[in-house]
């Protein structure tokens, strides 16, 4: 199936976000003196996923630690965070920063993920951008823009790269508490003027010392704290509020 798609400057995608940025975004909007958050989620793995599938792009963009005695990976996903419409929107719905718009504004509507597809319908985006006149978006699953494509190659290869300037930010912050992964996040604000020193590119201890790191799982539901104490995992109740995006209602 072709998906059309044009941009037609309503603005709705630049507001209410968390926008994922790679680090030198980040230190970028941070010096702009916008907020810098840190989104944080973890899943066990007793196993290396194959190649190729959709869970070896997560496991690929973790970082290894234990919870308990439960080997874990943990993903961390730099936002910019902001209520309302996004800092660099100007009145007629045009960005102000738009030769320096972070990348994954640059890729909207596509999906950034190995193998998600693309449904209009749960986009931001008004019926009139997905019209069939518009320019060619996806033919048969596949990007149809040269241009586009590279730049989701771009925002796939800097997540990767990012995942040890993720792990040494988690580490001299003294961050230790994940999400189960698909439930929620673990949030932690971070101040704009301390953003380009968290991600300064230095190693903070070894790498073996870094697997071994104890981390604790926090979770608003009561099936998963019961699953998380049969394997002898690390756990925490937690609520939804300020340090937590739980995607379920509470239930403990």
């Amino acid at each position: 199936m072709d998906i059309h798609f044009d941009c037609t400057q309503c603005g709705r995608c630049c507001h209410n976000l968390k926008l994922p940025l790679s680090v030198d975004e980040a230190k970028r909007w941070a010096k702009n003196g916008h907020e810098v958050q840190l989104l944080i989620e973890a899943t066990p793995a007793y196993e290396v996923p194959e190649r190729g599938s959709p869970e070896r792009y997560r496991f690929d963009r973790s970082f290894p630690a234990m919870s308990g005695s439960v080997p874990i990976r943990v993903s961390v996903i730099v936002v910019a965070a902001f209520e309302g419409a996004c800092p660099h929107l100007l009145q007629d719905m045009r960005c102000g920063a738009y030769e320096t718009r972070p990348t994954v504004c640059r890729i909207y509507p596509a999906e950034v993920s190995p193998r998600a597809q693309l449904v209009p319908a749960q986009k931001a985006c008004p019926p009139g951008a997905w019209l069939p006149d518009q320019p060619l978006l996806l033919s048969d699953g596949v990007i149809a823009d040269n241009e586009l494509s590279l730049l989701i190659d771009a925002h796939r290869a800097a997540s990767l790269a990012d995942v040890e300037l993720k792990q040494q930010a988690c580490r001299s912050l003294g961050i230790a508490s994940a999400a189960f992964a698909n439930e929620g996040y673990a949030l932690f604000s971070l101040l704009p003027d301390i953003v380009d020193e968290v991600f300064a590119n230095r190693l903070l201890a070894p790498l073996e010392d870094a697997e071994a790191a104890q981390w604790q799982f926090v979770t608003n539901r009561q099936p998963t704290l019961i699953m998380l104490e049969t394997v002898e995992a690390t756990s925490k109740v937690i609520s939804r509020g300020d340090t937590y995006i739980g995607f379920f209602e509470d239930d403990i």
